[in-house]
């Protein structure tokens, strides 16, 4: 359990557990007196607190988690999936955005196109990746190397975790919501197999700037939406303390999204989430993608973008069962 030093309010309980099992084990240590039935009693303790807990999440419960300081990022996954990754830069018009990253790499000795947004970890990383929220300057560096997959035919690989677009002044100068858009287009019609995978948060335009693939997945710790928690509390309850509450109403549950068809798969985490075991999150994520990526890879290319058309065509799709008086 010990993994992480950051604590959400809802763990606390198996924090406590945790340290009155450190103090046993140092006891016993001290001591000499076997202290074996008092430590297994307690390890059963926080085994059963854990499945409590991890098992019956609210929706904001797992916002939380997606925004946990010690979450595996993008690179983290880049680095524990491929190999020689080789990061691109710039989008050739204004300048390169370190909060969208990309870049080529061999994933299971296959060369694919990596696309992803990027927190930092502290302070100084932070600012510079902008607290992952790219600015229009990042999402045409992401179509220029999408357009590069494209004429070499590279599969697509897009990693998600962003609270946002950056939504600034110098942003919206720049268009940001264009840039969005256009890559939103072009997507739907990209001439090779695109898989996204929502590793974090996604949030907004800002996710779906390089969401629209033909496979989407998402760990189950994750949360991808058309506003944040946050932003539909002030604009519904008029205080961003209603942010659970309106965590609720978004049903920000993947299990809810493959429901719904937005996503086609949803990955299992590690007990508690990701940052506990990045290796074993990063192995299930291999798994995924690979499945995926083979099945993509068998579909004729005019077969490929006419089943993509059809997947964003029946989102939202509803039925009227009467006229209303």
């Amino acid at each position: 359990m010990e993994k992480t030093s950051y604590v959400l309010e809802f763990e606390k309980p198996l924090r406590e557990l945790s340290k009155q099992l450190e103090t046993l084990r140092q006891q016993s240590l001290e001591t000499g007196v076997d202290l074996s039935g008092e430590v297994t009693a307690i390890e059963g303790k926080i085994e059963t607190t854990q499945r409590e807990i991890y098992t019956a999440l609210t929706p904001w419960q797992r916002v939380q988690i997606a925004r946990h300081p010690k979450r595996p990022y993008a690179l983290d996954y880049v680095g524990l999936l491929c190999e020689n990754f080789q990061e691109l830069h710039g989008d050739r018009q204004f300048k390169d955005d370190q909060a969208l990253i990309g870049g080529t790499a061999f994933f299971e000795g296959q060369a694919v196109m990596i696309v992803a947004q990027q927190k930092g970890r502290d302070t100084k990383e932070k600012i510079a990746r902008n607290f992952g929220m790219p600015q229009p300057e990042g999402y045409r560096k992401a179509l220029r190397l999408m357009k590069m997959a494209e004429k070499f035919g590279l599969p697509l690989l897009c990693f998600i975790d962003t609270p946002g677009a950056y939504p600034g002044i110098e942003s919206e100068a720049r268009h940001v919501s264009e840039a969005i858009a256009v890559n939103l287009r072009e997507m739907a019609m990209l001439r090779t197999p695109s898989i996204a995978v929502i590793v974090g948060e996604g949030g907004s335009g800002g996710a779906l700037g390089i969401g629209v693939t033909d496979r989407v997945l998402i760990f189950e710790n994750s949360y991808y939406s058309v506003i944040s928690p946050e932003g539909c509390a002030a604009i519904l309850w008029k205080d961003g303390a209603a942010a659970p509450k309106a965590a609720e109403a978004l049903k920000l549950n993947a299990a809810t999204l493959e429901t719904l068809g937005v996503v086609d798969e949803v990955i299992a985490e590690p007990m508690g989430g990701a940052h506990y075991d990045p290796e074993q999150a990063a192995a299930a994520l291999k798994t995924s993608v690979a499945r995926h990526l083979g099945e993509l890879r068998g579909i004729e290319l005019p077969q490929l973008l006419d089943a993509r058309y059809e997947r964003y065509r029946k989102l939202g799709v509803f039925e009227e069962i009467g006229s209303v008086r």
